[in-house]
């Protein structure tokens, strides 16, 4: 398949999954072959083993990296530092897409930026929600109390109990009067991590509304 063909047949598409055998029509290796081409000439880009994306002029959909995170490992959901960013609970910008995953703990860098991903156990692997991009594709998010209970979670070292100056002058933790001290308990229940059930206790006694 020539490029242009396989370009108006997949503009629309805001992945490419190599995986997915015979999306050109062509046998699996000669569209290997294809892809290895196209990639070198910068026709298509590489995001990570097997999943691929047209050259910005070349597509017409343009993913948020908050949808690609989901996409390129799986099962996953955006959370820490840039969830936190996300909701305003703190003021910095965040470059990197932080989140949280059951698989190994791993880290992709592309064209779109650094994506990192921390293992958490199943029984922890929730507390997410649907949130749509500006292309109106769905991705998963952490919600705010669950975003604050995985950042003290993977930040443990740094914590101590009965220290509230950490979470306002070492983090700057800022507009949480408004979160939910239950959801931030029940959620920092389910580690059954003594130490991060103290932290989450402590922080919420920050909050002035439950």
């Amino acid at each position: 398949m020539r490029y242009i063909d396989f370009k108006k047949k997949f503009m629309d598409f805001p992945l490419l999954f190599s995986a997915r055998a015979g999306i050109s029509g062509e046998e699996e290796q000669v569209f290997k072959n294809q892809l290895s081409r196209w990639v070198k000439s910068g026709l298509i880009l590489k995001l990570r083993r097997g999943i691929y994306i047209l050259n910005k002029d070349d597509r017409k959909v343009h993913p948020s990296r908050c949808f690609l995170a989901n996409q390129l490992y799986f099962p996953s959901y955006v959370s820490n530092e840039y969830a936190l960013a996300f909701y305003g609970l703190i003021p910095e910008r965040v470059v990197d897409i932080t989140s949280v995953t059951t698989k190994k703990t791993s880290v992709f860098k592309n064209e779109f930026g650094t994506f990192i991903y921390q293992h958490i156990k199943r029984d922890c692997f929730n507390g997410f929600s649907e949130a749509k991009d500006e292309n109106n594709y769905t991705f998963l998010i952490a919600r705010p109390e669950k975003a604050i209970v995985d950042f003290f979670y993977f930040n443990l070292q740094n914590f101590k109990k009965y220290d509230h100056s950490i979470f306002e002058e070492s983090y700057r933790f800022q507009n949480f009067s408004d979160l939910s001290k239950k959801k931030i308990i029940d959620f920092a229940v389910r580690f059954k991590n003594n130490k991060l059930l103290d932290v989450a206790r402590t922080f919420c006694e920050l909050i002035k509304k439950g």
